[in-house]
């Protein structure tokens, strides 16, 4: 069926859009069903192709909710289409925010910091602004180099009152790092990181909680290896429990990053390094499977991608509700990538491997970090048990 209304001339480029983000053609076709009332609707109220916003797809889902009675669709589902329409010139870009206040653009600046120079994971980037963004919000307006080394005090004791230990300790981390940055800008004169108190929380308290060998075997056998998202999982799951990636790691995995001759893989990781692991027959075969059988054939240089269109490389959250969800269905609890990096390092000690090897898979910085795992092999740490005084010998 033809389009009509303002939409109509952009018709044919946004069907082509649809296939090119990987839309299913029944998808497309309902997605283009959605663009010719959208360009009806815009018809109505006389307005032009130009006059498009969010604000208009708004109000067009509400009156398509309120004839048919569902929560479909919603203006995400047509966001595609004025990203599209921006992008040849049919529509302007948005106007340009406000300029942003002193303390917000103190952290875009902090932000950058810690990507460019630091290399952190986005993840914490997003935790350490969070925590400058705190800070600076409760001193609006004033300088940083009016800080006392009481206010920080007093910061940090109202903040950590609503924190376990583990959280207060990550915004103390945050903090020394943000002072840090600030004395690097000049902002600040005094050292105020070293003012930061620290949080009472002793390493190693607790045990690394890894998986049982049949709780892996059942959270693998929950993937249905006849469908392309249980083939896509089902590596996912094999690879992070055999060399312990993290989230943001697998998600990095590149087609070129695997060297099939050499039988290894390059990892990007933490402060964008890369480093070299062999490459396990196992992890291998479900990676080829699932490149034969279930990745589609798209430009995209991800090894993982998404199901769901718009096909993309799978994010880091995105690898996590992966095993999240195969945990849920193999009925073993609820839980996220890290467990199975927890449990690729305690069956490497179980099988014998040292502490610095077990440090070189991870790729831990220090051994001092992987030390925690020598607490989960009970039988060794029995022999180092002294015997109870006037207990069995």
């Amino acid at each position: 069926m033809p389009m009509n209304g303002p939409l109509a001339p952009w018709a044919s480029g946004l069907a082509e859009h649809l296939k090119g983000l990987g839309y299913r053609p029944r998808t497309a076709a309902r997605q283009m069903e959605l663009v010719m009332g959208l360009s009806r609707y815009l018809q109505e109220l006389e307005l032009g192709a130009s006059r498009l916003s969010s604000g208009v797809v708004v109000e067009f889902c509400r009156s398509l909710r309120q004839t048919s009675g569902s929560s479909r669709p919603t203006p995400k589902a047509l966001a595609w289409v004025i990203s599209y329409l921006q992008v040849v010139g049919a529509i302007s870009a948005p106007i340009s925010p406000a300029p942003p206040t002193q303390e917000a653009a103190m952290v875009e600046r902090y932000l950058h910091y810690l990507a460019t120079e630091r290399g952190l994971a986005p993840g914490t980037i997003v935790e350490y602004g969070r925590t400058a963004a705190l800070l600076l919000a409760e001193h609006p307006g004033r300088e940083l180099d009016t800080l006392s080394v009481g206010d920080v005090s007093r910061f940090m004791t109202r903040q950590c009152r609503r924190l376990s230990a583990k959280s207060g300790e990550r915004l103390g981390t945050g903090l020394r790092s943000f002072f840090a940055f600030a004395q690097l800008e000049g902002l600040i004169t005094a050292p105020l990181a070293g003012a930061v108190l620290s949080v009472a929380h002793w390493s190693g308290a607790s045990l690394p909680r890894g998986l049982a060998p049949g709780e892996l075997a059942a959270l693998l056998g929950s993937c249905d290896r006849r469908l392309p998202i249980g083939l896509r999982d089902y590596a996912i799951l094999v690879l992070l429990s055999r060399l312990g990636l993290r989230a943001c790691e697998a998600a990095a995995l590149c087609l070129e990053d695997i060297e099939w001759l050499a039988g290894e893989i390059i990892v990007r990781g933490k402060g964008h390094t890369k480093e070299r692991l062999p490459l396990p027959s196992d992890v291998g075969t479900a990676i080829v499977a699932y490149l034969h059988g279930g990745r589609p054939q798209r430009p995209e240089r991800e090894v993982f991608l998404r199901v769901i269109a718009p096909v993309r490389g799978l994010s880091p959250d995105g690898v996590g509700e992966v095993v999240r969800t195969a945990a849920e269905r193999a009925g073993i609890g609820s839980f996220g990538s890290h467990r199975l990096r927890h449990t690729a390092a305690t069956e490497m000690l179980r099988a014998g491997a040292s502490l610095p090897e077990v440090a070189q898979v991870l790729r831990h910085r220090s051994v001092a970090t992987t030390t925690i795992y020598a607490k989960v092999d009970f039988l060794k740490l029995r022999g180092l048990a002294m015997p109870w005084p006037g207990g069995e010998r």
